[in-house]
């Protein structure tokens, strides 16, 4: 177990913390922890924004200017009288630490960047690229001699602390992942604590509940199958039947219990939430974009508390969050609106109103006129200033727009819909303290509660005749969330806070992709589209869930609803039930993943050796990817088997190296077009068998350097004639694997 690197990356988080509170201590100096939560994530970004842009001319400048620029914004903090709070640095530091180091155990037995069930293959690849490039973009390791087409941003940052503490990809990759898992526990942590001591509650415990349901908690699929295991035999399938899943062959135990299913709940979609995905041990964008949406999040949650009369101080904070919008694009594009959308709604929410923010002669054009023109005078500025910040961010990260490209073909409208019974598994414990947490709010702003209920009744009701479970679900709670914040102000009684903006962003999300979604190359219908905002929305949920929960109980102010002993008895009750249930799934997952026989451990022997396993599984093979990765230097184009059959042993020289090969895994089509990739599949059989004027042109044509000959090469094509060229000769043989060099100035012929 590598020990000393744990400590080293350990200590650079820690540090990074210390730097990062400086600089949020005084812009988010009204919070309860100072912006502690978020001040990893915030001195990342600093570094990362730098970076990008400099990074076009030479990555490694861009890092030295990044450091600088975050030494000196700290120091100028420090001497504006920002203080580090000692005691929560320490806590801060206690909450990102056993989350990091959980996660550093969960990957030690289980280190492994293999191909199979989910995309490791491509995060490695793009992680080892990254290190391996001088400037951004990277070239794809999948489609020599072109720059990477996809969201690199956050594997960007993994490769920054690669550099930062001189860790090579093999033992970053992991180091980074729990690094990725210990930010967004530890974001929720802070802003879910910042959100409760302002509301009068519990702090540290909404803080620990948020991180709890960010970090471990899952959905209500196993809980809901022991239950229906429990019952008996008609009544479980009939249940069953509605719910939407098969009662077949779910025993829950240590041998039969399988971690993939609670990811795959809705029909022709992946719905993962943090602990799968972690768990998993992939390191893809929509997982590394959470901390950052949670630092948006957290700068808009300043915005928020910022009285109207400080106008430069709430602009200010407005204006953060376009380069940080930029980032998000970079990191996973899919996170890009969804900044847009927070601003919009806490602008539209937050105590203050924009026009506030406005200029004194814009001012004065919309002080006049009553409370209709004032609600929407607010919530037209709130569009304009979310538009604008993805304006901005847009314009930050054009050279990423400019240069990726997709397999998009458009927006569907109205795909398959998911039933009830799926969404209540999924979303159930989130919609049932929210629902509660709200009827305490609007119980008191009811005049005709009956008549509001037979509303919210006949919505549910209608909506479910339709088919539209999602709205029976989600509207009704949009709809009394968005009212109890602006009809409770102007009636002066007690409105819930910015956990309000965290909800109706997570709820907003997920009916959006109930009705709309990208048509792309990814996958089929809305499964993409899902898969990509899904991990948003829980964080989102997650992080208001402890305020929420913990709100339940512990406000006790007489002018709310549902009031007095008994009430508060049952929702402790309630609390205690939905932090059991929610960890059935981690403490079965976390049973299996450390057992004794293995179970899902790739090794006896602790590490964090991405690696390990090809040594062990691919001896020659290891050997040979070994020899590139230490003796190859840049990013000169390879030749090897195409990966037309992917989440498999295929392209492991590109991937494992990030050296590019001609034509990688058919993930490419995705980016470059079907013809574009076919061509190049057609191409690298061409130089394993073809003429041999046709080969010297091709070799010339893609500036080929190596060509790799493994078991896949000779099984797809044994009657390889490449090595018959004068101009190939063997660089070195390993076993099963020979690795040949191609002289460019011996082709004959220009290319074509």
């Amino acid at each position: 177990m590598e020990f000393g690197s744990v400590v080293v990356w350990l200590v650079a988080y820690l540090g990074l913390l210390a730097i990062g509170m400086s600089i949020t201590g005084a812009v988010l100096s009204r919070l309860d922890d100072r912006g502690a939560g978020v001040a990893i994530p915030a001195a990342i970004a600093i570094v990362w924004i730098v970076t990008y842009v400099l990074g076009r001319v030479s990555i490694d400048t861009g890092l030295l200017a990044g450091i600088a620029v975050l030494g000196g914004l700290a120091i100028v903090a420090r001497l504006r009288g920002s203080e580090i709070d000692r005691s929560i640095y320490l806590e801060t530091a206690a909450v990102f630490t056993v989350a990091f180091l959980f996660m550093v155990a969960v990957r030690a037995v289980d280190p492994a960047v293999h191909p199979g069930g989910g995309e490791k293959f491509l995060d490695f690849g793009l992680l080892q690229s990254l290190l391996r490039a001088n400037t951004l973009p990277p070239e794809d390791m999948w489609f020599a001699g072109e720059s990477v087409q996809y969201y690199y941003g956050g594997h960007l940052v993994a490769s920054l602390l690669a550099r930062l503490t001189n860790t090579s990809a093999r033992f970053a990759y992991n180091l980074a992942h729990a690094g990725f898992y210990a930010m967004v526990v530890t974001a929720a942590y802070g802003l879910a604590k910042s959100i409760a001591a302002h509301r009068g509650y519990p702090a540290r415990l909404a803080g620990g509940a948020s991180a709890f349901f960010v970090g471990f908690a899952s959905n209500l699929l196993v809980p809901a199958k022991l239950i229906l295991l429990v019952l008996p035999g008609a009544i479980s399938e009939a249940v069953a039947g509605i719910l939407g899943f098969e009662l077949r062959g779910v025993a829950i135990s240590l041998s039969e219990f399988n971690y993939w299913t609670a990811s795959r709940i809705i029909p022709g979609t992946i719905n993962e939430f943090p602990l799968f995905g972690w768990l998993n041990g992939d390191m893809h964008a929509h997982m590394m974009s959470t901390p950052f949406l949670l630092l948006g999040a957290t700068i808009l949650y300043g915005y928020y508390r910022t009285p109207a009369e400080y106008r430069g101080r709430r602009l200010g904070l407005l204006g953060a969050l376009g380069p940080l919008a930029a980032m998000l694009a970079v990191v996973n594009t899919w996170s890009f609106p969804s900044i847009g959308g927070l601003t919009v709604l806490t602008v539209a929410l937050a105590p203050a109103s924009p026009t506030s923010l406005l200029p004194t002669r814009a001012k004065k054009l919309t002080d006049a006129g009553g409370w209709v023109r004032d609600e929407l005078a607010r919530h037209t500025l709130a569009v304009i200033t979310g538009v604008g910040v993805l304006a901005i961010g847009g314009v930050v990260s054009l050279p990423f727009w400019l240069q990726a490209a997709s397999g998009q073909r458009g927006i569907g409208w109205l795909p398959e819909r998911s039933g009830l019974g799926v969404l209540v598994i999924v979303h159930g414990a989130f919609l049932a303290v929210f629902a509660l947490y709200y009827a305490r709010y609007a119980r008191p702003q009811l005049r005709r509660p009956l008549r509001a209920v037979g509303l919210v009744g006949m919505i549910v009701i209608l909506s479910l005749v339709v088919d539209a479970a999602a709205v029976a679900l989600f509207v009704p709670l949009l709809i009394v969330g968005w009212l109890l914040r602006r009809l409770g102000e102007y009636d002066e009684l007690p409105t819930p806070g910015f956990e309000t903006v965290l909800i109706l962003g997570g709820i907003g999300l997920a009916l959006l992709v109930e009705f709309v979604y990208v048509k792309e190359q990814a996958g089929p219908g809305r499964m993409n589209t899902v898969f990509k905002t899904y991990m948003q929305i829980w964080v989102l949920l997650a992080t208001a869930m402890g305020v929420a929960l913990v709100g339940l109980f512990a406000d006790r102010r007489p002018s709310l609803g549902f009031d007095g002993p008994r009430w508060r008895r049952g929702f402790s009750v309630l609390a205690a039930i939905l932090l059991v249930s929610t960890s059935i799934y981690g403490g079965l997952a976390m049973a299996n993943h450390f057992r004794a026989d293995g179970g899902y451990a790739q090794t006896d022997d602790p590490t964090l050796d991405a690696l390990a396993f090809a040594e062990t599984y691919h001896p020659d093979e290891y050997d040979a990817i070994q020899w590139i990765d230490e003796n190859v230097e840049g990013q000169p184009n390879m030749v090897t088997k195409p990966g037309t059959n992917i989440y498999q042993w295929v392209n492991a020289p590109s991937s494992l190296t990030g050296v590019p090969t001609l034509a990688g895994w058919v993930h490419e089509v995705g980016y470059r077009g079907t013809d574009a990739y076919w061509d190049r599949v057609g191409d690298v059989e061409t130089i394993f068998t073809g003429p041999p004027a046709r080969q010297r042109s091709l070799l010339a044509a893609y500036d080929v350097e190596l060509i790799y000959v493994g078991p896949l090469e000779r099984e797809a094509y044994p009657d390889t004639t490449i090595q018959e060229l004068d101009a190939v000769t063997v660089e070195e043989r390993f076993g099963d694997v020979t690795l040949y060099r191609v002289d460019q100035a011996a082709l004959d012929g220009s290319p074509s």
